[in-house]
This record gives C-alpha cells, structure tokens and sequence, in this order.
C-alpha cells in the first residue's frame, strides 16, 4: 500500500498552499539565471515590436490576414533576438541598425528636444579631421577650437 502526504504551509500572503508551488522570489531567480549570457532587449529589437504594434492596430481597421501573421513574425523575431546567446553577432546588427538610422534616432526618440536642438544650435564639421562641432545660432563668426584635433577655424553661425 502506496500513501502520499502532502505538506501544507502558509505563504507570505497567508493564504495556505502546497510547498510546490514556486514563490515569486525563485521565479526572479530563474528568468534572471535564464538571461544570463543573453543580450535582452534592443534598439532594433523595440522597433519590431513597436511596428508590429501598429501593424496590430492598424489590422482592426483594414482586416487583413497578412498583417497579422507580419506583426506575429516581427514579435517572434524580437524575442528570438532577445533571448539569443550569440550577444557579438546582434550587437553588430544592432549597431548596424544605429549606424543606418542616423540622424533620424533623435528625431524618433525624443522629438521636441531635437527640435530645440536645431534652432539652437548649428552643426559644423571641422575641415581638418572631420569631427562634428556644436556651437550657438546667432553669434555672427565663430572662432571654433575642435576638441578632436585642436584645429582652429572660423564659423559663421
């Protein structure tokens, strides 16, 4: 004859439950030994799933099967990178991805602040090295002292 006995116990919340039940702490634990060695969510990541988002919404309007399965497969995509442990090869897409985007990112980041950026101040190159120099509108010529090579020139601005 077979007997079973099952240990019953009070949680933290109180309420009464079987020791197998695994408690939110070990959970963290588990997801966190899980990404371990993973690179998590990034930039290009977000974007697919914030297009798959719209795709999303704008399937309720237009009611096409193909959408669906489009903003599904970018989901898929995005927690396939997340949950990647070759983190080199995505982190190289991933730069890939900021390098192509350019000077778009703060446009799509933060709007408003890259529109005070741009009638504030005015972006030259220096024309020895080529580094980006920031300096105000409005100040007439400019003598300008690049922070990369030290080259002195003059800007109007």
């Amino acid at each position: 004859m077979c007997s079973l006995t099952i240990r019953w116990t009070r949680g933290r919340n109180g309420r009464v439950g079987d020791r197998g039940d695994m408690a939110q702490g070990d959970f963290n634990r588990k997801a966190q030994q899980f990404m371990n060695g993973r690179r998590g969510p990034d930039d290009l990541a977000n974007l697919c799933v914030w297009v798959a988002v719209i795709l999303v919404i704008i399937d309720l309007f237009v009611h096409t099967g193909w959408l669906s399965w489009v903003s599904m497969a970018l989901v898929v995509y995005a927690v396939w990178r997340m949950c990647s442990k070759n983190v080199y090869a995505r982190m190289s897409e991933n730069d890939t991805f900021l390098r192509a985007m350019g000077p778009v990112r703060p446009w799509l980041q933060n709007p408003s602040r890259a529109a005070h950026e741009l009638r504030t101040y005015k972006h030259v190159k220096c024309p020895s090295c080529g580094q980006k120099v920031r300096v105000p509108r409005g100040k007439g010529k400019l003598r300008v002292t690049c922070p990369k090579c030290h080259e002195k020139f003059e800007v109007k601005s």
